[in-house]
């Protein structure tokens, strides 16, 4: 199937360079072509197919489009010579299904304007490609076109415009003379005399006569119902389209031994015409229709809209009715949204059939990594036939071009052009091509280009958005964009389109020398109206999470992308960290590495979103490093310099710097912006460290739900082994979050709820744990899911058997690289506990010093009192911790906790 590739045979002087015409499997293409062939050769060969019936639905057609650049001329060829030659055909498309007989007569067509096609030209060839099978006459229709011929070109020979058009090249030279034969034989058959006889208009008009009186000696063409109104008819472009009506009649009344069907490929079908001048389409459908025994195979850059009933008038047959394969599934429930496919395709990526616009309307998909390094390995072989390409320059390819083909053959020719001066590196190719443009907007509208540049900003986008982005007042343009192929769609998306990604990168990486092109300005107006409008559409969603995310991811990139006010940022910031979630937000491209300064608010408030949401990923001093270059860029307005101060004091606690984090939290806390109650509550988490419980809970009381007021309760109850009432209190905070619909509170006070009945109620804290796991589903909180897997430990201890201290090792590295000291200490204590209620006096020992070396002269040292109290061990050196009352009936209640879980084991 490889041919030679003449652009890259001539961009080098080298003849020892292999150049071949790579083709990459288009298996599923194939295998879309071969059935839905087969169920047109079953229906025309069954006996209630007419083809003179102008009105039964037309089922003779499968479309492939996609995007300028993803092979769909190549696999036209492909297609034609497969069905040409069966040796000609990949070994791995397989063996079709369909009938030995009737013979297939491939015939493909560049529609192309660089083709230089037009109607008579699509006709001829229709015409040509059966003159080349022997013994077959089409009397009727040569004498229509011969006809025809003499009236519209007069003094030009038909056999002198197929020779001149390169048609006798492909075809042959047979049709000149078949057409001069037919109208002898009709002249014959009518005993006109010789001088009459040589003239086409003559012999049809009196053949005409003759039929409509349905004379003897033109009973073998009265069959054909139409022929006497088609030769009365005047001799026109429009009197053409309907000829092959006659090619259709007489290919049906051939016997079976000499029955052939022709498969037509028409490739380049964009050219056909536009969505507003549809002339030529119009003629070229009419053949499509009245030839309803030909198959055709239609390629080109956007669907077919003959199945869409808002184009009668424009053109003879539209509707689902007319063209039941053509119609998309349902009706898009929004305007401009397109509906999942039906059965007649599979949704993929690669290979695979997308069939995203109806049963016969199949998308081309890009190809898929390995492909295209297949493609990249042949395209260009050493003498030896081993890939010229390195596999390193062949990954960034491969990368850079997202699937797209012609991406591919452009790097192709630019490895042939580094390669001449010298030797090709990967950094070479991590590169856009200009032309992608050109391909891209060719097609379109200058209305369509337009926001096709304004949704280039847009990682996605729905109809309002794109309209709004490129400052229009109507949605047409838009809509019609959508319905393109280099526009992706995905209906369970937050918005549904998406452009492909390699045009979007090249539209705003490549220089775009159209005549339209934008300036920097228009950039910048299309960026600020697109963020303007992102905003409107988060404030019209009213508090849901998942539009919240995605403008924000969309907004805070086109703000820093383009030195835009923070505006709506700022609110959404805000709504972000209240629900306590921490997806992913942070844009890709851009220099956010450490060290590197920060330039504009946008720049600012990304990082620190990026931090936040990144701490439940990275250790704690990644977190407080990246937030002290934030605050150390003073760039953020007050309010949100003070959620950055916040929470690097929370990061500076996790990881025992208690005065830096106490130092940041009187900050906050001083003043009266939104986090001021939350720093107040981890002035008192901070005095709990200390263990300065009594200020803890005057601090605690005065908190309320603004500053977790319950929750910060649970944690000073549970340490004096009070776990009935930190269970009261944590489940009072799950509660208030409930209330506010506070996602990330609700699974932190389940989570510490679980832990405090890990202690007291082994099978209630299973509960506990179920209800954490499935509050903690979709979201990122790394402290509070460590929790819940050191609650599980404590659960388990003392169980005979079970590998509790392994089960801690593995949790401990977990816990080391996150950088939280609470989690370490935590996990500390409940292995403790383990050991404890085994008396495994030894273990308890290790256990105990281990928590010691964690606290001692650091926060947390009255857990080593709370591990002495657990094993009923003196304590010779107690913290300074101020419990709640006396330390000995806190020793009481951790004994006590330690001898019920021994009885309920059987210890």
């Amino acid at each position: 199937m490889a041919g030679r590739d003449l652009r890259a045979l001539f961009s080098t002087n080298s003849d020892e360079i292999g150049t071949s015409e790579a083709f990459t499997d288009r298996g599923a293409q194939w295998r879309a072509v071969a059935a839905a062939l087969g169920e047109h050769l079953a229906r025309i060969t069954g006996e209630a197919f007419d083809v003179q019936d102008l009105e039964a639905p037309r089922r003779n057609v499968l479309v492939f489009h996609g995007l300028g650049g993803i092979g769909k001329s190549t696999l036209s060829r492909k297609i034609e010579a497969a069905l040409t030659d069966p040796a000609r055909r990949p070994a791995q498309w397989g063996e079709p299904a369909w009938p030995a007989a009737p013979r297939l007569l491939p015939v493909r067509i560049d529609l192309a304007r660089s083709a230089g096609a037009d109607f008579e030209h699509l006709v001829l060839s229709l015409r040509l490609a059966l003159a080349r099978t022997p013994g077959l006459p089409l009397p009727a229709f040569d004498l229509a076109l011969r006809r025809y011929w003499d009236a519209v070109h007069p003094g030009e020979p038909l056999e002198e415009y197929v020779r001149r058009r390169g048609l006798a090249a492909r075809f042959g030279e047979a049709l000149p003379g078949q057409a001069r034969t037919a109208v002898s034989d009709i002249a014959q058959q009518l005993a006109l005399p010789g001088v009459v006889a040589s003239t086409a208009g003559q012999v049809a008009a009196t053949l005409v006569r003759s039929l409509r009186e349905r004379r003897e000696n033109t009973r073998a063409l009265a069959g054909c119902a139409r022929l006497a109104d088609l030769l009365d008819a005047d001799t026109d472009l429009e009197s053409l389209s309907f000829y092959p009506y006659l090619l259709a009649w007489e290919l049906a009344r051939l016997p079976a031994r000499k029955a052939v069907v022709p498969v037509v490929l028409l490739d380049g079908f964009e050219d056909v015409g536009d969505r507003t001048h549809r002339d030529l389409e119009r003629l070229v459908q009419r053949v499509v229709w009245l030839m309803p025994n030909a198959f055709f195979v239609i390629t080109g850059r956007s669907r077919l809209q003959w199945a869409d009933p808002a184009l009668q008038g424009q053109l003879d047959w539209t509707g689902p009715a007319a063209w039941p394969h053509l119609a998309l599934p349902a009706s898009p429930p929004v305007p401009g949204a397109r509906t999942a496919p039906d059965s007649g395709g599979s949704v993929g990526i690669g290979n695979d059939v997308d069939g995203g616009t109806g049963g016969r309307q199949i998308l081309i998909g890009d190809f898929s990594p390995e492909d295209c390094d297949d493609h990249l390995a042949r395209r260009l072989t050493a003498a030896d036939g081993q890939p010229l390409i390195d596999p390193d320059i062949r990954a960034v390819i491969t990368v850079r071009s997202h699937g797209l083909p012609l991406h591919l053959d452009l790097a192709v020719l630019r490895f042939l052009e580094i390669r001449r001066t010298r030797a090709p590196e990967p950094a070479d190719f991590d590169h856009d091509f200009p032309a992608l443009v050109a391909r891209s907007l060719q097609d379109l509208t200058a209305d369509e280009r337009h926001v096709l540049r304004a949704v280039a900003l847009l990682d996605a986008f729905d109809v309002p958005l794109a309209t709004a982005a490129a400052g229009m007042s109507h949605d047409a343009p838009a809509l019609r964009l959508a319905e393109r192929p280099l526009v992706r769609d995905n209906p369970q998306g937050l918005w549904p389109y998406h452009l492909h990604a390699l045009v979007r990168s090249t539209l705003r990486g490549a220089d775009d020398l159209t005549d339209d092109r934008w300036s920097e300005q228009d950039w910048q107006r299309a960026a600020d109206r697109a963020h303007t409008a992102l905003g409107g559409q988060w404030a019209a969603a009213a508090g849901g999470r998942s539009m919240l995310v995605g403008c924000l991811r969309q907004g805070l990139r086109l703000a820093r992308d383009h030195r835009l006010d923070l505006g709506w940022l700022a609110d959404a910031a805000w709504a972000y960290v209240s629900d306590s979630v921490w997806e992913p937000l942070a844009p890709p491209a851009a220099d956010t590495a450490p060290g590197s300064g920060l330039g504009t608010p946008a720049e600012a408030l990304v990082e620190t979103l990026a931090a936040l949401a990144a701490r439940q990923r990275e250790h704690r001093t990644h977190t407080a490093d990246r937030l002290t270059r934030v605050i150390d860029s003073r760039l953020l307005p007050a309010d949100l310099t003070d959620l950055a101060l916040y929470y690097r004091a929370k990061a500076h606690r996790d990881l025992g710097r208690t005065v830096a984090s106490r130092e940041g939290m009187q900050k906050v806390a001083a003043g009266t912006t939104r986090l001021a109650p939350a720093a107040r509550r981890g002035l008192a988490h901070l005095a709990r460290l200390d263990g300065d419980f009594p200020t803890a809970l005057a601090a605690a009381q005065t908190l309320g739900w603004a500053g977790r007021q319950h929750r910060v309760l649970g944690d000073l109850w549970w340490v004096h082994a009070e776990m009935d009432q930190a269970a009261a209190a944590y489940e009072a905070a799950r509660t208030d979050a409930e209330q506010h619909a506070v996602a990330g509170e609700r699974a932190t006070a389940q989570a510490q709820l679980a832990f405090v009945r890990a202690f007291t109620d082994p099978a209630r804290a299973d509960d506990d744990l179920d209800l954490a796991d499935r509050l903690l589903t979709g979201l990122d909180l790394r402290a509070t899911t460590l929790t819940t897997r050191i609650a599980a430990l404590a659960r388990d201890a003392g169980t005979p058997g079970d590998s509790i201290p392994d089960r801690a090792a593995a949790l401990d590295a977990e816990v080391r690289a996150s950088g939280v000291r609470a989690a370490h200490t935590t996990l500390a204590l409940a292995l403790c506990f383990h050991h404890a209620v085994l008396d495994d006096q030894a273990a308890v020992a290790t256990a105990v010093r281990d928590l010691d070396q964690l606290t001692r002269d650091h926060d947390y040292a009255y857990y080593t009192d709370i591990a002495h109290f657990m094993a009923d061990l003196p304590l010779e050196y107690p913290s300074p911790a101020r419990w709640f009352d006396s330390p000995d009936l806190v020793r009481a209640r951790w004994r006590h906790l330690v001898t019920a879980r021994r009885t309920h084991h059987g210890l």
